[in-house]
């Protein structure tokens, strides 16, 4: 994978790959990973979590989410996401709103199948004149990221 993608975009595939081969998707049988970068470098990953009671599970960016704001990063600078199928798994709609409010219009979202990497979008490309913190008159934290 590092011989035809940067080093850093194959550190986002291998997280994102080994997080799906964790999900819990009984129902679907649609195991979702994702890992993200956040403004400190770190990585952070997640995997989709079912529950039979439809629709309380988790999506993997949700959980890659919760992780970097567990493991005190605020900011969002690449997301990968990883599925299998014929078909781009991209973020739902609730998950591109969860993205949008810890990054910046021109975040990398990469879409993964096993193989490597299918398409590669902005946030802007993904969610077209969103809302978001700024919209609020809130501070905008990714304008000290």
């Amino acid at each position: 994978m590092t011989d035809t993608i940067g080093a850093d975009l194959a550190a986002l595939f291998e997280a994102a790959a080994a997080a799906k081969s964790l999900a819990y998707a009984p129902y679907s049988d649609f195991p979702v990973g994702a890992a993200l970068r956040d403004e400190h470098g770190r990585l952070h990953a997640g995997c989709n979590v079912e529950n039979a009671a439809y629709p309380v599970g988790t999506c993997a960016e949700a959980g890659a989410i919760a992780a970097m704001i567990a493991g005190g990063g605020r900011a969002i600078t690449a997301i990968l996401i990883i599925g299998n199928g014929p078909n781009l798994v991209t973020p739902c709609g609730a998950c591109r709103q969860r993205i949008r409010e810890f990054a910046a219009p021109g975040t990398p979202i990469h879409i993964a199948g096993p193989e490597g990497i299918r398409q590669s979008f902005t946030l802007e490309g993904l969610l077209p004149d969103s809302f978001g913190p700024d919209n609020l008159h809130r501070k905008n934290m990714l304008a000290d990221a």
